[in-house]
């Protein structure tokens, strides 16, 4: 603890997330490069990182929600000083569906992204929540949805794959890509709107 920490404020710092931020969209990359004048929405969007490669790359408007509040508070650190990109992070507990989200609005976003989110919410949440959850971001999504399953479970994988097939087909996304390139940080895939 320093000077400037509130008395007994404990801010011991956790690894939340597999792999650094510079690959995190290992097996994707070609939506950063189509970040420019575009919005994105970060699902389980952890301190910001991913976010913040986007506007680094031209998007004008990075959301992103989180139940972890540190995270939550790291990333609009991260954003306070970017005047051309329209930020908001906020604490959401996605297990309240699609009305937890209301605080952003019905707006929608160019590229969503759930990177390594979907596993988590699969074990908290009933499958017809999670699936409406799920497309209720896909009917939010004008362009890409972007999913990062786990590293170790490739069966587990296969089931999330198969299940956001269906939610997303569902509300008119197309899944129109899938990467195994990435051992570390496992399957990736992108579905579009046509």
């Amino acid at each position: 603890m320093d000077k400037h920490s509130p008395a007994g404020a404990d801010y011991t710092v956790q690894r939340r997330v597999a792999g650094y931020h510079d690959f995190r969209m290992d097996g994707m990359t070609d939506l950063v490069l189509r970040a420019q004048g575009k919005s994105v929405f970060d699902i389980g969007c952890n301190r910001g990182a991913v976010g913040f490669e986007f506007a680094c790359n031209g998007a004008t408007t990075v959301h992103g929600c989180d139940v972890y509040e540190p995270g939550i508070l790291a990333a609009r650190e991260w954003f306070a000083d970017l005047r051309k990109v329209d930020s908001r992070f906020e604490i959401v507990d996605l297990t309240g569906g699609p009305a937890a989200l209301k605080v952003f609005g019905a707006k929608k976003y160019d590229i969503t992204l759930c990177l390594a989110t979907y596993h988590k919410l699969k074990r908290i949440m009933e499958p017809a929540d999670l699936s409406a959850l799920m497309q209720h971001f896909g009917k939010a999504t004008k362009g890409y949805f972007a999913w990062r399953g786990t590293s170790d479970k490739p069966d587990e994988n296969e089931q999330e794959l198969y299940a956001l097939d269906g939610d997303l087909g569902a509300v008119g996304l197309e899944r129109i890509h899938t990467s195994h390139i990435s051992a570390e940080l496992g399957v990736a895939a992108i579905w579009s709107r046509p």
